[in-house]
């Protein structure tokens, strides 16, 4: 019997398609849910989407944007968003019907920033860019590697290594369905848009560090 795990990332204080993604996740039965950061971030609603994170039993790990909120933040101020927000793993591991899991908001082991492009503003593979992460990720010890930050939709082998990107559930109107063991992935449009595939600020250069 497969296990389901509904994977979000990069909400960016809009709870909205949050709420979405969380009710396809119950809809198609999944037993856990994850994001992979940047929560904080853009919107202006972030006390609400923290709590639907918390009321939903998602596990998260921090982003660049929580960790720029936390130094910009008092903690005196009692929000909700600080506490939950502070107690953030920089990384999480999980074994899931027996396939190894690990999240980190850009790239392993541990980085906010260093984030995982693999695709052109049109959302078509860059062969370089495949390359590359096969390189950086060769010998990487998980079946499966969740990221987000670039605010691209993906899962591609990389290596040994499923690598998933569900897309920001604000820019890119998206979420994921992983089952486990199969490593099937399914995607799922939110706030009544055509999911897309790759979303940025403007022209971004697709070049290794």
């Amino acid at each position: 019997m497969s296990i389901k795990a509904g994977i979000i990332s990069d909400p960016h204080a809009t709870p909205g398609p949050v709420e979405e993604a969380i009710s396809v996740f119950r809809q198609q039965g999944v037993d856990h849910i994850l994001c992979a950061g940047d929560i904080a971030g853009y919107g202006d609603a972030l006390e609400e989407t923290v709590e639907l994170l918390i009321s939903s039993g998602c596990k998260s790990v921090i982003g660049n944007h929580e960790a720029w909120y936390l130094d910009w933040t008092v903690a005196s101020e009692g929000l909700l968003s600080y506490g939950y927000l502070s107690g953030l793993p920089g990384s999480l591991e999980m074994t899931i019907a027996g396939k190894t899991l690990y999240m980190v908001h850009a790239c392993p082991p541990d980085s906010l920033m260093d984030g995982i492009r693999l695709l052109d503003v049109e959302g078509e593979l860059i062969d370089e860019q495949q390359a590359y992460w096969t390189g950086r990720l060769r010998g990487f010890a998980y079946n499966v590697l969740v990221v987000g930050h670039t605010h691209q939709v993906f899962a591609e082998r990389l290596a040994d290594t499923l690598v998933i990107n569900p897309g920001s559930t604000l820019f890119n109107h998206s979420c994921a369905v992983v089952s486990f063991p199969e490593l099937q992935v399914e995607w799922f449009g939110l706030s009544g848009q055509t999911l897309q595939k790759s979303w940025n600020w403007g022209m971004v250069r697709f070049e290794p560090d």
